[in-house]
């Protein structure tokens, strides 16, 4: 259950590196489908994506929300993007938690101040988290320079988990020329095939971009009731 943002493309970018067969079930979240009662069953949290495998543990479907988890999922079920000790399990984990509680939230903060706010002029919302998401850029720039990826040398879910938050950079304010480091692995995750394919889907909403007052409301002020 999916929608082309920086969250969805996570998954799809995976399976594609991952290369399984997938259904692909498109979530309008700029129409509000996430809050129909047969979403809220999968996710009651109401946002993308939902991975439902229905060949999970012990044989059973199994439905996961949050895309950490997914991915943890199925690096765990595949084998692959992952670690294989101990060790190197929590080098994954903590630059992956690292993206779920910064890379993510600050990016999209700063998405939000910068970009949908209808016109107006919020400059503390906009220098606070413009500053955040330079913050993080400068430790994923550090990392970078010594480590081919993030989580080790080795191309992990962290990287893949990453990426599409990094991918809008000028909407947050920043030039990757400023961090060499991390434009280097950005242009070398950018060429892999299954990135590339992971991205194109669905095309025919890749550059949508008409929020219109409805679609804002929906987004960043929902009547959860």
């Amino acid at each position: 259950y999916y929608w082309p943002t920086p969250n969805g493309w996570k998954i799809t970018i995976l399976l594609e590196e991952l290369a399984l067969d997938y259904k692909v079930t498109l979530v309008d979240i700029l129409n509000g489908d996430q809050y129909t009662p047969e979403f809220i069953a999968l996710n009651p949290n109401s946002k993308i994506p939902v991975l439902v495998d229905p060949d999970g543990a012990g044989g059973a479907p199994q439905t996961l929300f949050e895309s950490g988890a997914i991915m943890l999922y199925l690096a765990e079920k595949t084998g692959r993007f992952f670690a294989d000790t101990t060790r190197g399990k929590y080098d994954v984990l903590q630059w992956l938690m690292f993206q779920m509680g910064g890379v993510g939230p600050m990016c999209g903060q700063a998405h939000h101040f910068r970009q949908h706010m209808d016109g107006e002029d919020v400059p503390y919302g906009i220098a606070r988290y413009s500053n955040e998401v330079g913050q993080l850029y400068r430790v994923m720039e550090a990392r970078l320079k010594d480590n081919a990826y993030l989580a080790s040398e080795t191309y992990s879910i962290t990287d893949i988990a990453c990426w599409p938050w990094i991918r809008p950079h000028h909407r947050q304010g920043r030039d990757l020329a400023d961090t060499p480091a991390l434009q280097r692995w950005f242009e070398e995750i950018s060429d892999r095939p299954a990135v590339v394919r992971g991205m194109e889907l669905p095309t025919k909403h890749r550059a949508r971009r008409d929020l219109g007052p409805a679609a804002c409301e929906t987004l960043f002020a929902p009547d959860y009731h």
